[in-house]
């Protein structure tokens, strides 16, 4: 299986899906061991990576290159359980990726408050204006939950062209995920959008647009009545 090498910097494809389901069909370790090299482990680096930098996760006080093999190292120890049932390889492995992160920060964020004072901490951080999800009031959260569900069942009848519907698609996998990620910022989205979809800001912007006023105008009537407006 050729792994197709163009100037599409989007790196975890629809190629790399297939491979993960091939190696995990596989009995022949052999085989295993190369289509991991070949078309698996870039994939992997690099997703642990950009979520990596693209969150700060820097509390965690171990190397970077030691913080990454970790993670790399718990993608391999999770790869066996993706099935297409799972949904997308990228989505999965995302997941995991980022829970991993948060739990190790976390635990350093802990550690950290123990000898440093608030002031000092916060000017580490530098992610003032960060959103926390799980601070959101319940109705946002149900409202939320409702939102994606729309979007998810309705992607083609909102959108009708299919770079749209590829970002919108992105765009509601970060709100089905967002209580898995403990730090939002419009850059670092961006960037995870870009990535996951391999086009341009413009093209994400437009969607992106759509999606937020959308959103708001539901909220606002699900503030007022209680009851999701689908349409």
């Amino acid at each position: 299986m050729a792994r197709k090498r163009s100037g599409n910097k989007f790196y975890f494809t629809h190629e790399t899906e297939q491979a993960i389901i091939e190696f995990n069909s596989c009995d022949d370790p052999h085989r295993r061991n190369r289509i991991y090299n070949e078309h698996i482990k870039v994939a992997f680096e690099k997703l642990v990576e950009s979520i990596y930098h693209t969150f700060k996760f820097y509390y965690i006080d171990m190397p970077v290159e030691d913080i990454k093999n970790e993670a790399i190292a718990l993608l391999n120890e999770k790869i066996h359980k993706f099935t297409s049932t799972n949904g997308k390889a990228y989505s999965y492995f995302t997941r995991i990726t980022i829970n991993h992160f948060i739990q190790k920060n976390k635990d350093a964020y802990t550690k950290l408050k123990q000898y440093e004072q608030p002031e000092a901490i916060d000017e580490n951080r530098n992610v003032i204006g960060e959103v926390v999800y799980s601070d959101y009031q319940e109705s946002l959260r149900d409202f939320t939950d409702q939102f994606v569900e729309h979007y998810d069942k309705n992607l083609n009848r909102i959108f009708n062209n299919k770079k749209d519907i590829v970002v919108a698609d992105s765009v509601i996998e970060l709100f089905r995920i967002r209580e898995n990620i403990e730090i939002f910022n419009k850059k670092a989205l961006y960037i995870l959008i870009r990535e996951r979809t391999g086009l341009e800001t413009q093209n994400i912007t437009k969607v992106i647009n759509v999606i937020k006023r959308d959103f708001m105008t539901k909220f606002q009537h699900y503030q007022k009545t209680g009851v999701f407006q689908a349409f």
